[in-house]
């Protein structure tokens, strides 16, 4: 965690609501499945949220996965540099974020710096890293290693090609969205201006 003083009032609660979206049953799927796709030579964290991001912060294990994801001729990060100096650990994980929006990750599921460097968010690390995880278990190229049911396949496009003769026969239909007018009739219609007759 970063060196900061403890949070009161408002800033507690918000932290505090944002510390329970954290998984720990999704935490040790990640490990594996990082762990996995890594090849195998990396150490596992222990279990825990402080542990997770331990891990994580460097940058490294995030540059290797995404490279792993990659044939080995075109790995987006060309050099992962182990270093302690916190803003290169940084610019790693600013690589790893841009890779990974390049691989097909949308902007809306990745998780800013801050969140694993500080700790801030780590529930946005995890949705960034499973949104990952179904990216490459749906492109099913060959890089993916670990069981297809740690992930969701994300849903394909379904174009469907129409005939001419079938689109003129829709343009003729009133869709049920419209309204219907079956059953509709005035029989039991008073004229208009009678009063009405209560009881």
């Amino acid at each position: 965690m970063a060196n900061r003083g403890p949070s009161y009032g408002l800033s507690r609660e918000v932290q505090e609501k944002i510390d329970q979206k954290y998984a720990l049953d999704l935490e040790t799927r990640l490990v594996e499945w990082i762990f996995i796709q890594c090849g195998g030579d990396i150490d596992r964290p222990q279990p825990g949220r402080e542990n997770f991001q331990d891990w994580l912060k460097s940058g490294t294990i995030l540059c290797r996965l995404i490279n792993s994801l990659y044939p080995p001729s075109d790995k987006p990060i060309k050099k992962i540099p182990e270093t302690k100096m916190v803003f290169k650990q940084m610019e790693k994980i600013s690589q790893f974020l841009q890779a990974a929006e390049a691989y097909g990750v949308i902007k809306t599921d990745l998780f800013q710096t801050v969140d694993l460097w500080e700790g801030k968010d780590l529930a946005a690390v995890q949705r960034t890293l499973s949104a990952l995880g179904s990216i490459a278990l749906t492109k099913d190229d060959g890089h993916y290693r670990g069981e297809p049911d740690w992930f969701h396949r994300k849903a394909q496009g379904n174009r469907r090609e129409f005939t001419e003769e079938q689109l003129r026969r829709g343009q003729n239909l009133i869709g049920m969205q419209m309204g219907s007018n079956q059953g509709a009739s005035q029989s039991g219609m008073k004229g208009y201006g009678m009063p009405r007759q209560i009881m």
